[in-house]
């Protein structure tokens, strides 16, 4: 296992190489800083002046990749490359265009998107397992062909009408919870649970269905017959063989989640005034601050790089017949 561990962290340097490398052609070749600065500055004011002089205020006045004026391992280290990329792999962000520290606003913003994603994540995945599983056992019946019918139309909303919609009905017109805003004094709690709500039923729809899908190709199995011939009930074979059984390609499925857990999600964050990292980096592509948008991509790849890992080793758990070696 350990052994397995390694070789998956060593398979993963090149993987970030690469999308490092890739991100940095797509901000610094494709767009120059003289392109960025002139975005940054405005039609009124782009001068050869104000462009040198953004340049050399945020870091952009230095060689690409290969500095030939500076001595010894600066040619190396005194250049875009190595401030704006090679840096990231120590988890050092930088500044964003504004001035302000990438690092202490990414370790601050993280909590607010934990706290919204965290119980989003687990509650969806609880609540479309149980829908899926209450279905399946009522395979074949009207209750069944009603409840894909279901799936489907809420699959068809757009995500901003439960949004909207939540706002106006909870909060609104109920009066439950505030319409938005965010504060770590006081009742956290009230600013939480309409987000949480939303992104739990929003996620019905097409979370019930997908598991809907994959509990009904167990329970077509061999073992499910047998087990069903021996007397067991349709609870126990729910539980005891078809959930087990359909776990890894379940497990497959949410790891393409883990990376929203820290990144937020840009339509709740904005909408319900939250401040995470999915309203921090929507921000920051709005107002063009490419440092915050590169380091906030870095840290995505990496996420979901250990997401990758940790289903891999999370199959042993659900499956002990695959072994890693």
């Amino acid at each position: 296992m350990f052994a397995y561990i390694v070789r998956r962290l060593l398979y993963a340097i090149p993987i970030l190489i690469g999308v490092n490398l890739l991100t940095f052609t797509l901000f610094f070749v494709v767009n120059s800083p003289d392109d960025m600065a002139a975005s940054q500055l405005g039609d009124k004011y782009v001068t050869p002046e104000a462009i040198a002089n953004w340049k050399q205020k945020n870091g952009y006045d230095k060689p690409l990749f290969l500095n030939s004026q500076a001595a010894g391992v600066g040619q190396v280290t005194d250049t875009i490359f190595f401030d704006k990329s090679v840096r990231l792999f120590a988890f050092d962000f930088g500044r964003s265009e504004s001035g302000r520290d990438i690092t202490t606003d990414v370790a601050t913003r993280m909590w607010p998107s934990l706290a919204v994603a965290l119980p989003t994540f687990l509650v969806g995945i609880g609540v479309n397992i149980c829908v899926a599983l209450m279905v399946v056992m009522f395979r074949g019946t009207r209750l069944d062909r009603g409840a894909v019918f279901v799936f489907v139309a809420l699959m068809s909303i757009s995500y901003l009408f439960y949004i909207i919609g939540g706002q106006f009905l909870v909060a609104k017109t109920w009066r439950l919870v505030p319409i938005s805003g965010f504060h770590t004094e006081g009742q956290v709690w009230k600013f939480l649970v309409l987000p949480v709500l939303v992104g739990v039923v929003a996620g019905i729809g097409a979370g019930a269905r997908w598991y809907r899908t994959l509990f009904l190709e167990e329970a077509n199995q061999d073992y499910v017959r047998t087990a069903r011939a021996k007397g067991c009930s349709e609870l126990s074979i729910l539980f005891r063989h078809i959930l087990p059984n359909a776990l890894i390609p379940i497990l497959t499925g949410v790891v393409v989640l883990i990376p929203s857990l820290f990144m937020g999600s840009l339509l709740i964050e904005s909408f319900f005034g939250i401040p995470g990292l999915g309203s921090y980096m929507l921000d920051a592509i709005n107002s063009q601050d490419f440092a915050i948008v590169r380091s906030m991509v870095f840290i995505g790849s990496i996420l979901y790089i250990v997401g990758l890992l940790l289903t891999d080793i999370s199959y042993t758990w659900a499956d002990p017949r695959v072994r890693l070696s």
